[in-house]
Parts: structure tokens; sequence; C-alpha cells
């Protein structure tokens, strides 16, 4: 049982270790190019800031594989040592048993034994005891040897678990090393940067223009399609409520002609005269169920499919959480979600109303749901945006090189709906938001694990 947990935890950690050796990858080849251009920038200080935490949990996952394998090795250790004393035992129990048989070797004559027997049946049966006693003592030998083949097998696993112990340490010097090398460019990013005071703040007061820009224009969206969410809503209750009454009034004229028929006949029938056959077949012909509304017109039809579409959308889009694909294949979060403090501008924060991702130039951005665009435009600071609605929700991709879909068209989950942009600083990044009609969400919740 110990043995079967230690190898789920192995598998586990190699899995992690995978995968963070991935981000490093991707990490990397965005800071190579990020680190390309003559200036420090804020990207690609994020870039380092980004790298050295991924690095450190390399160095982490390091030390959870030497604990891993030290505990591996001492399970080796233990097996081991149980092979080892169940070979002992075999040993003395064979010993003892060719003493046995030595001695009644010298007692008996085998031969003789078996000549000595007193009838048939007590010969066969002495014949099958020497037979099992030499079975028993072949079979012994057996079991000694497997023992002593998984014993070998032990002994090389420990010592490849030991050579395997000994380059992951060489391999945590080096990546602790490398560690420190990181730290120092940071440093010096960070003393480039902090030279740039003036530029930083320019910079600041853009991004702040430009995310207000896209909040009005995101606000002023969800606004509209909420009007006429609720506009097509009061044409459906006046539409329904026209039908009810259309039917109310079908329902008396029909009541007003049954009855004015039967006191015709009634008049005619108390005059002694012949009642008129019209009346007559109106009074007996049975009274007739009350006439179904009339069928919804086809902008009433559209109209409710549209809301049937949007609630399906909606509930399918929550029920989604923590499972959405990333709107960028490569690339990591280099801004979270919220207010946070400025990376070098002291006493000065920043808002989030979604994610930053940078990533590699020219990456191709995708919408993470199936929706239909309401918008695309763009806004200085934040370049091309797009605008998708999935019922109640809403997602927003800005800060796009070039946009391939229009307002009004269907997209799927996963296509492409343009490229990232690239800067003056050559950072290449991208600004995801989510949106519930006027609540703006973490999209870190929403999307996939990474």
């Amino acid at each position: 049982m110990m043995a079967q947990q230690t190898q789920r935890s192995r598998q586990a950690l190699e899995r992690e270790k995978k995968q963070n050796l991935e981000k490093m990858g991707q990490i990397r080849s965005i800071l190579t190019k990020t680190a390309s251009e003559k200036e420090a920038s804020l990207g690609q200080l994020k870039a380092l800031d980004q790298q050295i935490q991924t690095q450190s949990q390399q160095i982490s996952l390091m030390n959870k594989d030497l604990r891993l394998t030290e505990e591996e090795i001492a399970e080796l250790r233990q097996a081991s040592q149980k092979l080892t004393n169940d070979l002992s035992k075999l040993k003395v129990e064979y010993g003892s048993m060719i003493y046995t048989a030595d001695r009644r070797r010298q007692q008996v004559n085998p031969l003789g034994f078996l000549f000595a027997s007193d009838n048939f049946n007590q010969l066969v049966a002495r014949y099958r005891y020497l037979g099992q006693y030499s079975d028993a003592r072949r079979s012994q030998v057996r079991q000694m040897n497997v023992i002593q083949g998984d014993l070998t097998d032990k002994e090389r696993a420990t010592q490849r678990k030991r050579k395997q112990q000994k380059g992951t340490l060489q391999d945590k010097v080096g990546e602790s090393k490398k560690l420190e090398t990181l730290k120092q460019e940071k440093n010096q990013v960070v003393e480039q940067l902090s030279k740039k005071e003036v530029e930083l703040r320019t910079e600041l007061a853009e991004s702040r223009r430009a995310i207000g820009q896209l909040e009005t224009l995101i606000t002023r969206l969800i606004a509209r399609e909420a009007k006429e969410r609720a506009e097509r809503e009061a044409r459906e209750r006046a539409a329904r409520l026209a039908r009810e009454r259309l039917a109310r009034q079908e329902a008396a004229r029909r009541a007003a002609e049954r009855k004015r028929a039967e006191e015709q006949v009634a008049a005619a029938e108390k005059a002694g005269k012949q009642p008129d056959p019209e009346a007559v077949a109106k009074v007996e012909r049975p009274a007739e169920p009350e006439p179904e509304a009339p069928a919804p017109t086809p902008d009433e039809r559209r109209n409710t499919s549209l809301n049937n579409e949007e609630t399906a959308l909606a509930s399918s889009f929550t029920a989604s959480r923590a499972r959405l694909p990333w709107p960028v294949s490569k690339g990591f979060v280099s801004d979270h979600f919220g207010r946070r403090a400025h990376a070098l501008l002291k006493g000065i924060y920043v808002e989030n109303q979604g994610v930053t991702i940078q990533t590699t130039a020219g990456e191709s951005v995708r919408s993470v749901y199936d929706g239909i665009v309401q918008d695309v435009t763009n806004i200085p600071g934040m370049n091309n945006v797009v605008a998708i609605q999935h019922g109640t929700y809403f997602t927003v991709y800005a800060k796009l090189r070039s946009v391939q879909v229009r307002a009004g068209q269907r997209v799927k989950a996963r296509e492409s709906i343009g490229t990232v942009a690239t800067d003056k600083n050559g950072v290449s990044e991208m600004q995801f938001q989510i949106w519930k009609e006027f609540t703006k969400l973490n999209p870190e919740s929403w999307l996939s694990p990474r």
C-alpha cells in the first residue's frame, strides 16, 4: 500500500515538473524577445517576475523530488531487508532439511525403506513420500533463487535512485544559479526603469484613459443589450395581451349570438310560430370552445427563440467555470485581476478589470466560448477591441493588432478572432475581461488551470 502511494506521488510530481518546465519554456521565449529591445520596459519586468516565480517553483519541485526519492530508497531498503530475512529463514530451513535427509540416509536406505513395505499400497505411499520430500527440497531451492533475484533487483533499483538523487542535486544547484541570475537581471531592469519615472507616469495616465474608455464601451454595450431585451419583452407582453383580448372579444361575440338566437326561438315558440331555422341551428349547435389565441408572428417567434438561446448560453457558460479555454495558446498572466500596487511607482495603485496575458508576437486570439460578436472597435491604448456576448455574459478581447470578425457574427469556442498586438517596447500582450451584465468577474477563476 505504501509503495502504491509513493508511486502515485511520483507520477503526480513528474506531471507537475513537466507542466512547470513547459511554462518556463514559454516564459523564457517571451522574455528573450522582450529583452531584445534596447530599453527596459514594464513588460520585461513582468516577464522576469514570472520567470523568477516559475524558477522558484522548479527548485521547490526538485526539493520535493529529493524528499520523495529518499522515501523510495527507504522503501527499497525495507523491502531488501525483508527479502534478506526471508532468504535467511529459507536457508536455515533448507539446511535443516538437508541435515535431516542425510541422517535418514545413514540410518535407512531408501531402497530398503521401500522394499520393507508390508504390502503394495504401503510401497506406493512410501514412494510418494520420498518423491514429495524431494520436490519440497527442489521447491525450496527455487524459492531461494527467486528471492535472491528480487534482492538483486532491489539493490540495483536503490543504486539507480541514488544516482538519480545525485543528478537532481546537481540540477538543483544549476537552477539555483539561474534563479540568482534572473534576480540580478530584474534588479538591473528595476534600476533602469526607476530613472524613467516621468515616462512611467505618462504611460500610466494613458493606460487609465484607455481603461476608462474600454469600460465605457462595455457598459454602453451591456446597457444597450439590456434595453433591447427589455423592449423585446415589452413587445412580446403587449402582443400576448392583444391576442388574449381578441380571444375574449371573439368568445363574447359568439356568446351574444347564441343568446340572441335562444331569445328568437323562445319568442317564436311563445307566439306559436315556426322559429327561424338559422336561429334553431345556432341554439342546437354545441357551444364552441373558446378560440385559441392567434399564432405568434415571425418576429415574435424570432424574439422568443433568441431569449431561449440567451438563457441556454448563459446557463452553459456558468457551467463552464474553471474550464474555459485560454484566449491564447501560449502565454502567462502578467497582470492579475483587481487592485494592486504599481510595480515601481510608490504609493500608486492600478486597477485591472480583467487579466493581462503576455504572449508571443502575432499570437492568434480565440473566442473562449460560443457567442455573438456585439462590437468591434479601436481604442487608443487598447488597439482593436472585440466584445462577444454569451447570453447574459460578455467576454472582451483588447490590444489586438488585427481582427477577423465583424459585429453580428456568430463565433464558436476556440475560433480565431484576431491576433495580439506588440507595443513600442516589443511587449506582446492582450487584455481579457469577463462581465456578467454590469459585474466584472475574475477571468482566472473561469479559465482552465495552466
